[in-house]
């Protein structure tokens, strides 16, 4: 008979702790759910986190070049105004002075070398002479001075150039100063 309530006994206590085991079970395998949840968000906001970090240091890349690109853009201002005063001295020599006076060709010479050097600078740090005469008006390039009746000319087309626009790397430094036909 103490066999048969030992045994009773062994049998009700399996029976109270196995509903406590599959607590514990159930309990551990919610717990296992839930870390491996977090555990993949947290990877998703990891690689998130680094490809934004990456595009950031592209962008940042691309900024850092495109600053250096256009450094210059002051300066290059600055020596447009160099350039237009040595064409301005070519064109006030006239050309029946030129041949007869030594002096005067010598001089005409220097300043033409000067300005072929000076647009090799240019054309050295992506400085670019914008000459329009025959193509249409473009607003992004052109600056429309006057307009002119030309009947040789469809109408809105570069008839005159008073001062020639230039770029830098493909980014307008000034507009060319132009006359347009009518």
């Amino acid at each position: 008979m103490l066999e048969d309530e030992n045994l009773n006994n062994t049998t009700v206590e399996n029976e109270t702790s196995a509903p406590e085991d599959e607590a514990a079970l159930s309990s551990e395998g919610i717990k296992e759910e839930d870390l491996s949840a977090a555990n993949t968000a947290l990877k998703d906001q990891l690689l998130r986190t680094m490809a934004e970090l990456e595009n950031y240091r592209k962008r940042a890349e691309r900024e850092r070049e495109e600053m250096a690109k256009f450094a210059i853009t002051g300066f290059a201002r600055e020596l447009l105004t160099v350039s237009d005063n040595l064409r301005r001295a070519l064109e006030s020599v006239p050309a029946e002075h030129e041949k007869p006076e030594e002096l005067l060709k010598i001089l005409v010479e220097g300043v033409e070398i000067t300005e072929k050097e000076l647009l090799t600078v240019f054309k050295r740090h992506g400085i670019e002479k914008i000459e329009p005469l025959g193509q249409p008006f473009d607003h992004h390039l052109h600056q429309a001075m006057f307009e002119l009746e030309d009947s040789d000319q469809p109408a809105g087309t570069v008839v005159q150039l008073m001062q020639p626009g230039y770029s830098l790397n493909g980014r307008l430094l000034r507009p060319a100063l132009v006359g347009v036909s009518k």
